[in-house]
């Protein structure tokens, strides 16, 4: 979009050009002048050092290194060119090797700028107001690290690797500085190309619902895991089966019913638990697994009364397989865990049932069907 004047006669356009055709040197101008006036590029920053690069024997330096005002650390880095090259995994490099940074040593870097600039002001102080805080807390220090991309112009190569990124929790943003000709002057145009202002408050909306969500879904899979743990040796003393399963962080265990093709799952969820006879011959056995289960109800009075109360009959008409259910107890993974016994001994027993009870019944019918086509 181009940037124009306006005279007392007309407006006009003023005519792009590049820092470099304008005199304008990466680190003698442009680093130099937004180390002084960061909030062009990032606002709520506090820059701490210039050309910092301890780690790697002074060969690679982080062009400005700042916090921002969640205590953060914030890696700029600049190019004056028009596609900014490859500076997004030169950042993420540096990004990696500053993640560790201590409150102490951040004050340390920054005293050691603030000393270059003369003498008299004191970096712990001045970074404890920045961040609001009475004194330093370094548990909450660094417990991220932002970089910010600022350029001439970026190449689409680059835009969609930084979008891809950003989608993975990263937080990266690229800066466009276009510099225009006015006479003598230099005109800047600075906008944020990625991620746009007006969808970043969305972005970080999703990445911190999809955060919450792994975060559910880690403490889940313990959950299960540990209710795993704790049943399924019952579970395996109570029927001899189900011995080559080790502790799953899944929600359920299975083993063969005897019957080709029919299976005895054991599930649990959050507040109960289950036991299936699941009929399902695999791939294209749709039309099998339901003609094996109309058997089975034929004889629907005869498998409850040799069975017992609490089956539950579920053809499934709109997926492939057909199952028979028990549910043992209102137990499951987010139960306490010294009600998980019942869990155990409900599970073991109704699966012990499954393979002495029901098989014979489910034999016979799989006979009458024949084989899965």
């Amino acid at each position: 979009m181009a940037v124009y004047k306006i005279t007392p006669e007309r407006i006009e356009p003023l005519s792009e050009t590049t820092f470099a055709q304008r005199g304008i040197k990466e680190r003698g101008d442009l680093q130099r002048l937004l180390r002084a006036n960061i909030g062009v590029v990032a606002p709520d920053v506090l820059i701490i050092a210039e050309e910092f690069g301890e780690w790697d024997q002074g060969r690679r330096r982080i062009d400005l290194l700042g916090v921002d005002d969640e205590a953060n650390l914030v890696v700029i880095e600049l190019k004056r060119g028009e596609d900014g090259e490859h500076m997004e995994l030169q950042a993420i490099r540096y990004a990696a090797m500053v993640s560790g940074m201590t409150f102490a040593r951040a004050a340390q870097a920054y005293q050691s700028m603030l000393d270059r600039a003369g003498p008299g002001r004191d970096a712990k102080d001045e970074l404890l107001k920045h961040l609001g805080w009475e004194e330093p807390r370094e548990d909450d220090f660094a417990k991220d690290v932002r970089i910010v991309l600022v350029s001439g112009d970026f190449s689409r190569e680059l835009t969609t690797a930084v979008l891809w990124l950003n989608e993975r929790d990263l937080d990266i943003r690229c800066v466009r500085m276009k510099p225009y000709s006015n006479g003598a002057e230099t005109i800047v145009d600075v906008q944020q190309v990625v991620p746009l202002p007006e969808a970043e408050e969305y972005m970080v909306q999703v990445r911190e619902k999809e955060q919450a969500q792994r975060a559910e879904q880690a403490t889940r899979h313990s959950e299960r895991r540990a209710f795993w743990t704790a049943v399924l040796p019952e579970i395996q003393r109570a029927t001899g089966r189900f011995t080559n399963w080790t502790p799953p962080d899944g929600d359920w265990i299975a083993t063969g019913a005897g019957v080709k093709g029919v299976r005895v799952v054991l599930r649990v969820r959050r507040s109960d638990c289950a036991a299936d006879l699941y009929i399902d011959g695999g791939p294209g056995s749709r039309e099998w697994n339901k003609a094996v289960f109309d058997r089975l109800a034929s004889r629907r009075a005869e498998v409850e009364a040799a069975y017992g109360p609490g089956i539950e009959w579920f053809r499934m008409d709109e997926r492939q397989a057909s199952c028979l259910t028990v549910y043992p107890a209102k137990v499951g993974y987010s139960s306490a865990a010294s009600e998980w016994a019942t869990a155990a001994r409900g599970l073991g027993q109704h699966a012990q049932r499954m393979f002495n009870v029901l098989r014979p019944f489910v034999e016979t019918a799989a006979a009458a069907v024949g084989e899965k086509v």
